[in-house]
């Protein structure tokens, strides 16, 4: 596993990223914001390869009196061939690590597809039973309850009252608002 911020990506693993997300998302657009201090981690065979990737993003999140230190996992994807061989577990586990290392980081939070909420909490990650993301802007929201979607929000904890803090994600709609390039993470 490596991890670079994301400007800092060699030239040679940023195009084997932006054509393995292609081939996964056809029309998505390559890269984030860089408000959200994005950082990308790797897997890379002996070849050079990159197998798998994802984006970590970072926000201040105001919720509950308080203000969040906050980061979320986004454009996870592995080589469609390799699917299956827990890569994607191994570098979504790692990511989780990275972020409980750091003491910069309260906690993770983001949105995924219902179907995959059992494949985030093999790596430590655990829904926020009735949590809604509310991405986008203020001024153009985009919910994770919007209509035909389908969305879980999954979280890990990493402050001193852990219990506490969930308590406070659970079942509230959250004002995560990383703009209008990456309107949910």
């Amino acid at each position: 596993m490596i991890g670079y911020a994301e400007a800092d990506l060699p030239a040679r693993l940023a195009r084997q990223v932006t054509e393995l997300e292609a081939r996964v998302w056809p029309g998505s657009a390559p890269g984030h914001d860089p408000a959200l201090h994005p950082r990308t981690m790797l897997l890379v065979d002996a070849a050079g390869t990159v197998t798998a990737a994802l984006s970590l993003l970072y926000k201040p999140v105001p919720l509950a009196d308080r203000t969040y230190r906050a980061a979320g996992l986004s454009s996870v994807v592995a080589l469609p061939e390799l699917r299956g061989r827990g890569l994607g577990g191994r570098l979504v586990a790692a990511a989780r690590a990275e972020l409980a290392a750091d003491p910069a980081v309260d906690l993770a939070l983001f949105s995924c597809d219902r179907p995959l909420a059992p494949f985030y909490g093999a790596a430590g990650f655990a829904p926020l039973p009735g949590t809604v993301l509310v991405g986008g802007t203020p001024e153009d929201p985009l919910a994770t309850d919007a209509p035909g979607f389908d969305k879980v929000v999954m979280a890990a904890f990493f402050t001193d009252d852990p219990a506490g803090d969930r308590e406070a994600f659970t079942g509230v709609r959250v004002p995560l608002h990383p703009g209008s390039v990456d309107r949910l993470w």
